[in-house]
């Protein structure tokens, strides 16, 4: 009875040890996976950083809205 007992308690150990390095591998290779997507995604240097210019832009865009809302706000409009 004890030999039994044994015996499927260390195949199951042994189950239980062959699927944590199967998840374990799979998991590795979705983080690789991941990995590669973001590389892929990755901006050209010279993008990545933008244009002053187009910088420029955008926060004089972002000033103009927030003049017009203190604006609207000052006038009592509802937003």
């Amino acid at each position: 009875m004890m030999d039994a007992d044994l015996l499927i308690a260390a195949t199951a150990l042994l189950a239980l040890a062959i699927m944590t390095a199967a998840v374990l591998t799979a998991w590795q290779g979705w983080l690789a996976l991941k990995n590669r997507e973001l590389e892929m995604r990755r901006l050209p240097p010279e993008m990545e950083n933008g244009s002053a210019e187009g910088m420029a832009r955008i926060e004089i865009a972002d000033l103009k809205e927030r003049i017009r809302k203190l604006e609207a706000i000052a006038s009592g409009v509802d937003i």
